[in-house]
């Protein structure tokens, strides 16, 4: 059981939705409890639905509002993008689902839902300003502040991974899946340390070998990981100096590397134009469903401003 916050109001059922599985939890009275998961409907927004109406229909008790965390975006038109959830993409998500379930629905992507987690439950409590990183298959991030999403419908703030910053024969400069040439993305994701190892060297190694490499002393994994320190400081103390965090919990696979995260750490201080006396850049508390966490704080906000 994992705690929120300490505030009481109603239940909220709260969902991760995974291109493979829909985590399903509730959450009252502070407390988040896991109910379970069932395979996502991925192309098939009517099977999707079903799926959802089921879920809802065995909740302990009907809950007050539905909050989602989803990997993908909200336009300003609300209309979502969502990669693995091609159903979903080019639809009034938050209306559709709201039309189809008969609750209210709040909505935030997964590094806004995990920053949220950080920022009540994790390294970022007591923090005005979070940033929440994401180092694993991607690059991406979430904004906290004064316990609030900057995207509060959904939007793209803090997705700092994305944006065409490299470029330079010194480097590979690659398209990325979001369409642009040369972003953060493509060499500072799990595949991108790949992808530098492999420009280096001429050989593949996985990066969780990579890293272990390096905290082993191994020489070319070593020269590949500071190479990927390199590139990936820089962007993010600039992303520092522009939003003022007080800390910068990190999550994904590469943050399961305490020596590596560390590592990151002393290198964004660095580069930053406030000099910290204290880790900034620390691993993420909420290692266990952070989706679910951030999810459950979301609904609550969402009962305390008393929305319809």
């Amino acid at each position: 059981m994992r705690r929120v916050d300490r505030g009481g109001g109603g239940v909220i059922l709260c969902f991760d939705i995974g291109g493979t599985a829909i985590k399903v939890a509730e959450a009252a009275g502070g407390a988040v409890r896991p109910a379970g998961r069932v395979p996502t409907p991925a192309g098939d927004f009517a099977a999707f639905v079903r799926a959802l109406q089921g879920i809802v229909a065995g909740a302990s008790v009907r809950p007050e509002v539905l909050a989602f965390s989803i990997a993908g975006v909200v336009d300003e038109t609300g209309i979502a993008t969502v990669a693995n959830i091609p159903c979903l993409t080019g639809r009034a998500v938050v209306r559709d689902l709201e039309a189809a379930l008969g609750l209210p629905v709040v909505l935030a992507n997964d590094a806004d839902c995990f920053a949220m987690a950080e920022a009540v439950e994790g390294a970022g409590r007591g923090h005005e300003v979070v940033f929440g990183v994401i180092l694993g298959t991607g690059v991406g991030g979430g904004i906290v502040v004064r316990g609030g999403l900057i995207n509060a419908h959904g939007g793209f703030a803090g997705e700092w991974g994305h944006g065409p910053v490299l470029s330079g024969a010194a480097l590979p400069v690659v398209r990325c899946g979001c369409g642009q040439v040369g972003c953060l993305d493509t060499l500072c994701s799990a595949r991108g340390m790949e992808r530098l190892h492999r420009h280096l060297w001429g050989r593949d190694a996985e990066a969780p070998a990579l890293v272990a490499g390096w905290e082993a002393g191994e020489p070319e994994a070593a020269r590949t990981v500071a190479l990927w320190l390199e590139v990936l400081a820089g962007p993010l103390a600039m992303v520092v100096n522009l939003l003022g965090p007080g800390i910068v919990p990190v999550g994904g696979g590469l943050s399961n590397s305490a020596p590596l995260v560390a590592a990151l750490d002393e290198a964004v201080r660095a580069r930053c134009l406030r000099r910290f006396d204290r880790p900034l850049v620390v691993p993420a508390l909420c290692r266990i469903e952070p989706g679910l966490i951030g999810a459950a704080a979301l609904g609550r906000l969402h009962l305390a401003e008393g929305r319809p």
